[in-house]
């Protein structure tokens, strides 16, 4: 075992290396697992061991085989748990991801794939992005314009406000308050930086809330979190703590 701290699951083969420590020269401490926390451990845990099992199905019929037992786990499941729900859990053998549904009744777009295109974000909704606000992948601008366009609540969280930097997103914040999306923000009068000029703009959107602190005598954290959330449960959130360019 490497020397360090650890909040690793014990499994077989931990327990393995354990029992192979000398006890007299090092020091061990292991817990018991908390009720509160074990679903939530041992899903992690079991989340990884069936990623690394599926990895191992090569071939024609991979996509196939990986749903077929996927299925036999969560009918195991069902079984084992007599919750019949769990049937609503079963993968479709057809092996699709949704990723849209719009209404065509008083639609502005006629065409669905350039409409859904222009407002996916690159990232995706299932993982998460490291943005370092340099020239090399992808930038923050165009993602936080997707985000906005593609959720139905946005929070945001700013230090200070400036005005070229809400203008990059005018389009974008307009078109999603306008379709009834809520925004709310909150800022401060971080070292006097914010315009009047964007507070103003932001005030003037629909479905916008704005609240700024005033508390100039503790005026030391520089940090930035977007919160995007939408109807289709799939959340969202950017965090920029003295990394990017102070555009928002």
């Amino acid at each position: 075992m490497v020397e360090g701290i650890y909040e690793e699951l014990v499994t077989k083969l931990v327990e393995q290396q354990l029992n192979d420590v000398d006890r007299s020269s090092f020091y061990i401490n292991k817990r018991k697992l908390d009720k509160e926390e074990a679903s939530s451990i041992l899903s992690k845990h079991l989340a990884l061991t069936f990623r690394n099992a599926l990895k191992y199905i090569k071939g024609v019929n991979s996509i196939e085989l990986q749903i077929e037992i996927a299925n036999k786990i969560i009918l195991f499941l069902k079984d084992e748990l007599e919750k019949e729900e769990f049937e609503n859990d079963l993968i479709s053998v057809e092996a699709e991801i949704l990723k849209a549904v719009f209404s065509k009744i008083d639609s502005d777009y006629s065409d669905f794939d350039l409409k859904l295109k222009e407002i996916t974000p690159y990232t995706r909704l299932t993982q998460s992005e490291l943005f370092t606000g340099g020239n090399v992948g992808l930038s923050l601008e165009s993602e936080l314009k997707k985000e906005i366009l593609s959720s139905d609540n946005v929070d945001l969280l700013v230090s200070f406000i400036k005005f070229k930097g809400i203008i990059i997103l005018e389009r974008e914040l307009q078109e999603f308050t306008q379709r009834g999306g809520r925004l709310r923000v909150i800022t401060t009068t971080y070292m006097g930086a914010s315009d009047y000029k964007a507070i103003q703009f932001l005030s003037k959107l629909p479905n916008t809330k704005v609240k700024i602190s005033y508390n100039t005598s503790n005026e030391r954290l520089h940090a930035k979190a977007y919160l995007f959330k939408r109807n289709t449960v799939f959340i969202q959130d950017i965090l920029a703590l003295l990394i990017f360019p102070d555009q928002l």
